[in-house]
């Protein structure tokens, strides 16, 4: 992962110019029933993505039934009404195909990549679900096991895998956002049949979704193939749920000890954000690049290398569509304290406060963004969402074409302006991972 990183550093430039000279085409229109459709077409290999995004996620959620959004995703593989349970997944593979799901606090996403001559076969499997997803007792049971085994494998059991759990229920009191998309097993397990498909009825209807098809199509025959699959589904007709509340600004400083199975202390530290289509995203995620985007980023280089403070850090500005959170972790070194971590990571983001940012660090900052937004649409799949995602959280699906040059806008002093802007005490969660054995 390493060496492809430093790959598409090096090949940044020449790429985006080729990619700035050859503009990213693509169609894009409505159904009657409110699907909207983008396409894009390329010939270079006999492959297509077909991908639905649907705009709900653990936000749209009551707060006594969290981890609807998440069921869901896997509710809809058990099975429609003309595809057998357990068949989903065997005529993707038979196909010589691949699938898989996702949800984040704001939307779901699936998708099929298939040899391109089975496109008819993933519109087909996508419509399916929207149109009559299998939704009994019988599969809900099947899920609701599933989705516990889940959570003990990636969160409960995870070392440190409660942080996103804990940082959101922190640094939210008002917002959903307060819970995350896996949700709670106690409140899946109270929901009724009923409730279940009420939430179908609501959020899984074309309407509230975009399918986004990029590869080997031809873009005549695949509206053909859309309009007999889609066309024929009914438009949703419930009030979609859109939760419009707004968090109240945190004024002071947040801080929870938690207790875990882990050999190692850690810091994390959550900061308040605008919401991901805000101007200063761009430049919170050109700071994220100076602060971890690589071995020789300021706190790598600070508390990994020289001081030896931690083994690892990593910093991310959570992608949201509403106000969210920048978080920051790192583990401490054997023998090392989490105050000392702490406060070592404090020093680091005063510094980048204070100090003018250096032409030639900049500069390596623009080269990493590009050959990020270069490695998003190395693939199919990678194309697809990036156009989906545009048009539902932007409403601007060109920005594939032009995203590049809001990053390029971001100044210097912009970065040293967000620092002190978003990084500050007040605004932030604290947690301190510490090994059970602590625990007195």
């Amino acid at each position: 992962m390493k060496k492809l990183f430093f790959t598409l550093l090096l090949l940044s430039g020449g790429l985006l110019s080729q990619a700035q000279s050859n503009k990213l085409t693509f169609t894009e229109y409505d159904l009657d029933n409110g699907l909207h459709v983008i396409l894009h077409e390329d010939k270079s290999t006999p492959i297509v993505a077909v991908s639905v995004m649907y705009h709900v996620g653990s936000k749209n959620e009551q707060p006594n039934r969290t981890g609807f959004a998440h069921f869901f995703e896997h509710l809809m593989f058990a099975g429609t009404e003309n595809i057998a349970p357990g068949q989903f997944a065997n005529l993707v593979q038979q196909a010589g195909g691949e699938h898989n799901a996702n949800t984040t606090q704001d939307r779901t996403f699936y998708y099929e990549v298939l040899p391109s001559n089975q496109l008819a076969l993933g519109l087909w499997l996508e419509a399916e679900r929207m149109r009559s997803a299998k939704i009994d007792k019988a599969a809900i049971d099947i899920q609701r096991g599933v989705i516990k085994e889940e959570k003990k494998q990636r969160i409960d059991n995870q070392p440190y895998g409660t942080i996103q759990e804990k940082a959101f229920a922190n640094a939210f009191t008002a917002h959903p956002y307060r819970w995350v998309p896996i949700g709670s097993d106690q409140y899946i397990d109270q929901a009724t049949l009923e409730e279940f498909i009420d939430f179908y009825k609501m959020y899984y209807v074309p309407n509230n979704a975009v399918l986004s098809i990029s590869g080997d199509i031809d873009i005549n025959q695949t509206r053909q193939l859309i309009q007999k699959y889609f066309g024929p589904i009914t438009r949703g007709t419930r009030q979609i749920n859109r939760p419009n509340g707004q968090e109240p600004p945190q004024t002071t400083e947040k801080r929870e000890i938690v207790f875990d199975e882990v050999q190692l202390p850690a810091v994390v530290q959550a900061y308040h954000i605008p919401k991901q289509n805000s101007p200063d995203f761009y430049a919170i995620s050109m700071l994220t690049a100076l602060l971890t985007g690589g071995e020789s980023a300021r706190l790598n280089k600070a508390l990994v290398d020289q001081q030896q403070n931690a083994a690892y850090v990593g910093a991310i500005p959570m992608q949201l569509e509403d106000p969210g959170l920048f978080l920051m972790f790192a583990v401490a070194n054997q023998g090392k304290q989490p105050e000392a971590l702490e406060q070592a990571i404090d020093a680091e983001i005063e510094r980048i406060k204070k100090e003018p940012l250096a032409e030639r660090e900049f500069q390596k900052l623009r080269n990493q963004v590009e050959a990020g937004l270069v490695q998003q649409y190395t693939t199919n799949l990678g194309i697809a969402e990036q156009l989906a995602n545009y048009h539902l959280f932007y409403n601007n699906t060109n920005l594939v074409n032009t995203e590049l040059q809001n990053y390029l806008n971001v100044k210097k002093e912009d970065i040293t302006r967000v620092a002190n802007q978003y990084l500050k005490k007040e605004n932030r969660v604290v947690l301190h991972y510490l090994p059970r054995a602590n625990q007195r």
